[in-house]
């Protein structure tokens, strides 16, 4: 995608804050001297088999951008890919539902949409937020001595893959399924509230935790350090990654990585878990390193499960080690 994005002509309009230079989780625009427009998409094919629960995973998915900036959602507009002759349009209701039940609970409206005939069922939304031009959390910004700040486990990507396998118990399908359909809302809110003392975010979404967080080194011009027992994963996760139940694109997110990645000891399984490409992850935050402890009382004040310090911003080469 890289060499893709690097044919589209450079932007140059002021009004541009944030566009796709840095790879960032969405586009920034400047509408005046207050407020700031933060527009983003997403979209895919079912996760998980129950309808419902697939639409809401990838309204919860789409939504994660908005936070990831440090912004509000606002609305949202329904993307549709559906079979009208192969499959019943009750399927298509309920996925809807889901996405409507979880825009609802991010504090935004759905106000219309789009839909496609296609043979593979896909769903997600495009989405507008609003930020203040001087509250933008881009993943740009991280500075040496940061902390690295994880709001989700890693995952989902292994289970879901395992889920169409037939390979996961109920208990496993409820666990990834409550994760990826928990919004990042009160992740977000924290973050935005206290901006002044987050240097960079970005959410950890299909290139995984290692990819999306190249993405933040190379934009800042830093290095980290990551401390692997540190970095919060499903048990069900490793369970199942340790019987080669691996998704193809967590194997590509690692081939992808690797050449930037001093791995040291970690095992195979582990790196391959450390790329696993995540629906709906967590947020990823670089956090001022006198901050870490108001920050982390505050996620959890505001109920967020699984907060987790995994590492360290560290000057030098936009590489990620594991001391």
């Amino acid at each position: 995608m890289a060499q893709v994005l690097r044919k589209l002509p450079l932007l140059t309009d002021e009004r541009v804050l944030v566009g796709s230079s840095t790879r960032d989780d969405a586009g920034v625009y400047l509408l005046n001297e207050t407020t700031a427009l933060v527009v983003t998409t997403d979209f895919f094919p079912p996760v998980v088999d129950d309808a419902y629960d697939f639409g809401r995973i990838a309204a919860a998915n789409a939504l994660s951008d908005i936070w990831a900036m440090g912004a509000t959602p606002l609305v949202a507009l329904n993307l549709v890919a559906f079979p009208t002759k192969e499959l019943p349009m009750d399927l298509l209701g309920e996925i809807l539902r889901g996405g409507a039940d979880v825009v609802d609970a991010a504090g935004a409206l759905v106000i219309g949409g789009h839909s496609i005939e296609d043979p593979v069922p896909k769903y997600g939304l495009a989405v507008v937020g609003t930020v203040s031009p001087d509250a933008v959390l881009a993943n740009a910004g991280a500075q040496p001595g940061d902390a690295l700040i994880l709001t989700k486990p890693l995952g989902s990507g292994v289970v879901t893959t395992a889920l169409k396998r037939e390979l996961a118990s109920e208990a496993e399908r409820e666990e990834v399924t409550n994760l990826m359909s928990t919004l990042n809302r009160a992740a977000g809110e924290v973050f935005s509230r206290l901006h002044t003392k987050v240097h960079a975010l970005t959410d950890v979404t299909g290139f995984g935790l290692l990819g999306h967080l190249l993405e933040m080194l190379e934009a800042s011009g830093v290095g980290a350090d990551l401390q692997v027992g540190a970095v919060p994963i499903l048990e069900s996760a490793r369970r199942h990654a340790a019987e080669n139940c691996i998704p193809g694109g967590s194997r590509a997110n690692l081939l992808s990585v690797e050449d930037r990645v001093e791995f040291g000891e970690v095992p195979e399984t582990t790196r391959l878990l450390l790329a696993d490409a995540q629906t709906s992850g967590g947020l990823l935050a670089a956090v001022a390193p006198e901050a870490v402890e108001e920050l982390t009382e505050a996620l959890v004040v505001a109920g967020v499960q699984g907060v987790s310090v995994i590492g360290e911003i560290m000057a030098g080469p936009s590489r990620v080690r594991f001391p």
